[in-house]
């Protein structure tokens, strides 16, 4: 018999390190005489498009194409330190620096710009500097030429701290983390009460990511922490004895491959954090962390079975509900 069963997980996670383990980053800025622009910063990007997220930080923030910006990154000689890819605070950490040094360039810029073309309100859009007077703009590429005509410091390094103070031992009380994400997965799963196998036919997510940078990495990134959850709920195992590892390789530690993964909805919520950069925050492991738990108690919307102990594989499962059979109840 196969039965049906929906389970709902959710989670909290605060971004970065917090309980005052230094969390900082840093990042520098130039501005190229033909318009282009250098960003050095130490993060490192693998798989998790933050190199794609700090080019456009600039371009948004400069008013300029993003294929003008490269990045120079993970390069301990020529990038300054960033802190580690971890604890989801790329995005929210790095970001902030950098938005902070390409601001601090545009105010270099906007001074020339105003010297050029008069006193007043500039935008800096579509490869432009606009002033509000009608009539009057400059292009980025010939502000950045007179930039460095003029003998004028257009490369800016900042810092970012996110270092945050620790909770108080007595009370529980204090800012653990700047920000907070949230997320909540709901998974609907099939079970076969004869063989324990167990089926997940589709999986809805919703993040809240204070503001998507990129809307394209944030459902990738969740897909792939969705993917991830999975599989540690259904099918990873690392088998031990004696303390000696006894899974010798992945073929026999199960990863789920692109046939096992099923539906997935994605919802991306923007409630902006007021210390991110343009307000987001990350959602590197927020992607993982709710799947887990909703399969588990969808499964055990199926069967009244409670899973303990992961991975809930056939096996596992089989002997619960002979278990169950045994003890009397249906």
């Amino acid at each position: 018999m196969k039965k049906r069963g929906i389970g709902v997980g959710a989670m909290i996670y605060g971004i970065g390190y917090g309980f005052s383990r230094q969390d900082i980053a840093s990042a520098t800025l130039e501005i190229c005489e033909d318009g282009s622009v250098i960003v050095r910063s130490g993060e490192v990007d693998f798989g998790q498009g933050s190199d794609t997220v700090a080019c456009q930080i600039v371009a948004e923030e400069l008013g300029i194409s993003y294929d003008t910006v490269q990045l120079i990154s993970a390069d301990t000689l020529y990038a300054p330190n960033a802190g580690p890819s971890s604890a989801s605070r790329v995005t929210y950490v790095m970001g902030n620096a950098i938005l902070k040094a390409a601001r601090a360039i545009k105010e270099t810029m906007a001074d020339l710009a105003r010297d050029i073309l008069g006193e007043g309100e500039l935008v800096f859009v579509d490869s432009e500097i606009r002033s509000e007077q009608p009539g009057k703009s400059i292009s980025f590429q010939e502000l950045a030429r007179e930039c460095h005509a003029r003998g004028m410091q257009i490369v800016e390094t900042a810092w970012h701290n996110n270092t945050t103070q620790d909770v108080d031992p007595e009370t529980g009380q204090g800012e653990a983390f700047s920000t907070y994400a949230y997320a909540t997965h709901m998974v609907e799963v099939e079970v076969d009460t004869e063989t324990g196998k167990v089926q997940v036919l589709r999986i809805i997510a919703a993040h809240d990511v204070g503001k998507a940078i990129n809307p394209t990495n944030v459902e990738a990134q969740v897909e792939g922490g969705v993917a991830m959850g999975l599989g540690y709920a259904l099918t990873e195992e690392i088998k031990e004895e004696g303390g000696h590892v006894k899974t010798r390789s992945l073929g026999e530690y199960m990863l789920p491959t692109s046939l096992d993964i099923p539906s997935i909805e994605t919802h991306i919520i923007e409630e902006a954090a007021p210390e991110g950069p343009y307000g987001a925050k990350g959602v590197g492991e927020p992607a993982l962390i709710p799947t887990a738990p909703a399969i588990l108690n969808a499964i055990a919307d199926a069967l009244d079975v409670r899973v303990t102990d992961l991975p809930a594989n056939p096996e596992t499962l089989h002997r619960l509900i002979k278990k169950r059979e045994e003890e009397g109840e249906p």
